[in-house]
């Protein structure tokens, strides 16, 4: 069932959803929390359908703010709200409220959100692209206990994830981060049977895709050995390889499907490391709403402390002429988020 509301209110957008859930047979209960979506009106229809079928397993009520920002200065002062509202079968497992904020309207969509939040539920905010410099600071992410970003829309990825480290508070995360999940995963385990000291590694991917960023950085934060970047024609992050006392260990995906695990003493495995679907991957974060320690430590890491083959222009711009303190401890086993 679809509602559209036009020069509207939140008020009357309250009063409109309980009527849809009254006239589907839908009940007012179920929901664990509330999916704030920020985008434009060009990438709102693949967000939202990723956040539909992520409701399936967090059924949610998705409110989509797209700002219409004027140029012209006499329509940006005319503040105009139209709202969709979808319920049933249209949205999900949920309920879904699209906001199209116009003119001055825009730069106070915490006003328009705010009441139309579920009552004693988690807020999250998902910027698909677009994030704002200090998610926390803006006036939406101050709303939520966790603010999902994505460096890999970002026109500058590198310089995206600097930003993310200055910026970071606890709740924060980033889409780059858990596309890597399986990999670190099978990292883990991978050292796992193979109990050697890991004296080295190569993160092998696509030139500035963050997530081979935050994979290398993971490695050498959380094993403190020397990491080497080196790129590839992809797709996305294609190897990775960690030297132990015992042997190499290589964890090899060249197609974006299907890898291949190898490991002294023991025969090659094929294991299955597909390149994940968003809703998939908004799915994974939706499952906590606690603060990330891992991701925290490894974005704070920094690109600038990796060794890097073939150094790209935008990590030298991001380098910091202060070498990494050495790290005397053994190696630890890299601990899976």
């Amino acid at each position: 069932m679809k509602i559209d509301l036009t020069e509207t209110t939140s008020s009357k957008i309250n009063q409109a959803l309980v009527s849809a859930r009254r006239a589907v047979g839908a009940p007012a209960i179920g929901m664990v929390l509330t999916l704030v979506i920020v985008t434009d009106e060009e990438n709102a229809y693949d967000a939202l359908k990723a956040a539909s079928d992520s409701s399936r397993e967090h059924p949610s009520r998705i409110i989509a703010v797209i700002k219409r920002l004027s140029r012209s200065p006499r329509t940006r002062r005319d503040a105009r709200l139209d709202a969709e509202i979808r319920v049933g079968s249209d949205s999900g497992s949920g309920e879904t409220v699209v906001l199209r904020l116009h003119g001055e309207l825009a730069n106070h969509a915490q006003s328009v959100v705010l009441p139309l939040l579920l009552p004693d539920a988690p807020v999250v905010v998902w910027w698909p692209q677009d994030s704002p410099a200090d998610p926390a600071k803006d006036a939406l992410g101050a709303l939520a206990q966790r603010r999902i970003t994505d460096t890999y829309s970002a026109e500058h990825p590198l310089e995206e994830l600097a930003m993310r480290a200055q910026t970071y508070q606890p709740g924060d995360t980033d889409l780059a981060w858990t596309r890597i999940t399986p990999w670190r995963s099978m990292l883990a385990a991978a050292l796992d049977q193979q109990p050697a000291e890991v004296v080295s590694a190569t993160v092998e991917g696509e030139s500035d895709n963050p997530s081979c960023e935050l994979l290398a950085m993971w490695l050498a934060d959380r094993l403190g050995v020397p990491v080497e970047r080196t790129t590839s024609g992809g797709p996305g992050l294609t190897a990775v390889r960690m030297t132990t006392k015992n042997g190499d260990i290589v964890l090899d995906r060249a197609d974006g499907s299907l890898a291949t695990l190898c490991m002294v003493g023991q025969p090659d495995r094929a294991v299955a490391l597909k390149r994940r679907e968003t809703a998939e991957l908004l799915a994974e974060e939706l499952r906590r709403l606690d603060p990330d320690n891992i991701y925290e430590s490894t974005v704070k890491f920094g690109v600038e402390h990796l060794d890097r083959k073939d150094a790209d222009a935008p990590a030298k711009k991001a380098a910091d002429p202060t070498p990494p303190a050495k790290k005397a401890a053994p190696a630890k086993k890299a601990a899976a988020k």
